[in-house]
């Protein structure tokens, strides 16, 4: 079997709003319009998936709570309706996915040999959340790719943000190894919003857009310095900064799906691709990109968020 990869990581966040906004037959609300950048800048997103031809997607989403380890889709084929159940307004979505269930279980091996609490999660009547099925949604509409669903087990919150990292990064180098092993071309889905400071009230009429901008300026400010640096591939700053941003902007990433992924691709000094920005009630959502294929030569593993 040859060694598999990890091809590329995406910033890839989910507001329901852009599956409503997309109107896809799956989803039972109906819009008008918008969220158009976002929108757009998945559908660039999407030309790229298209051109790395995955094996499978692996998306770390922060709706699918489980304190108690962390815990990984185990059933080969799952489906149902997955509900938001603060805009159940918005998103009520007839899902049916694929499960690359010998992935799964590699990477809840390699996270448990490397010291975590894993779980796999074998109820066939599992309803998946609305994050791991809106992230998918918008990557890969077509749900022709097998994928590997992770939760969030909240360490940040609950540990100190260095001891939650430190999980996140163990179990981001767990899946590495597990991807590595079992010969897969992987993608990585880091299913983050970055400010997440955001509106209490929607507007009457949710996709009128002249009522969509940030929330907060100084989230905002954060998240282009944060994006700017990512852009430059200074991926240092990036964690030096990660702990005041999370704390100041209210930062989403703080669940982990970020540093998860960074983590499994060896913390990159590679720069991300913008595929877009834009607010969903205020908060900052950027869509972005880390071909790892297209820099493939040079490019070396590292154990640290350090330069490469």
């Amino acid at each position: 079997m040859a060694k598999g990869k990890i091809v590329a990581g995406f910033l890839a966040p989910h507001p329901p709003h852009l599956v409503y906004g997309e109107n896809p037959p799956q989803n039972e609300p109906r819009s008008e319009c918008g969220w158009e950048q976002l929108r757009w800048a998945y559908e660039r997103a999407r030309a790229s998936i298209e051109a790395l031809k995955p094996d499978v997607l692996l998306v770390h989403s922060p709706h699918w709570n489980t304190q108690l380890g962390h815990h990984f889709l185990g059933v080969p084929e799952l489906s149902g309706k997955s509900v938001d159940p603060i805009f159940p307004n918005l998103f009520r979505y007839d899902f049916n996915l694929k499960v690359d269930v010998e992935l799964a279980e590699a990477c809840a091996a390699e996270a448990s040999a490397g010291g975590l609490v894993t779980r796999m999660m074998r109820n066939p009547g599992f309803r998946v959340d609305y994050g791991t099925i809106t992230t998918l949604h918008m990557i890969r509409p077509q749900w022709d790719i097998p994928v590997v669903g992770i939760s969030a087990n909240n360490s940040p919150y609950y540990l100190t943000l260095d001891e939650g990292m430190g999980e996140m990064d163990t179990l981001g180098k767990a899946t590495r190894r597990a991807i590595e092993k079992t010969g897969r071309r992987a993608v990585l889905l880091a299913s983050n919003t970055l400010c997440h400071w955001h509106f209490h009230q929607e507007p009457l009429l949710p996709e009128d857009m002249t009522q969509e901008r940030p929330q907060s300026y100084e989230g905002y400010k954060w998240d282009m310095r944060m994006i700017e640096l990512m852009r430059r591939g200074e991926t240092a700053e990036v964690f030096r900064l990660l702990p005041q941003f999370i704390q100041e902007a209210f930062a989403e990433v703080k669940s982990g799906a970020f540093t998860w992924m960074y983590a499994a691709m060896g913390y990159p000094n590679i720069p991300a691709e913008l595929h877009g920005y834009g607010n969903v009630i205020g908060t900052g959502n950027a869509v972005m990109e880390w071909n790892l294929d297209k820099h493939r030569k040079g490019l070396r593993v590292n154990d640290q968020p350090v330069a490469a």
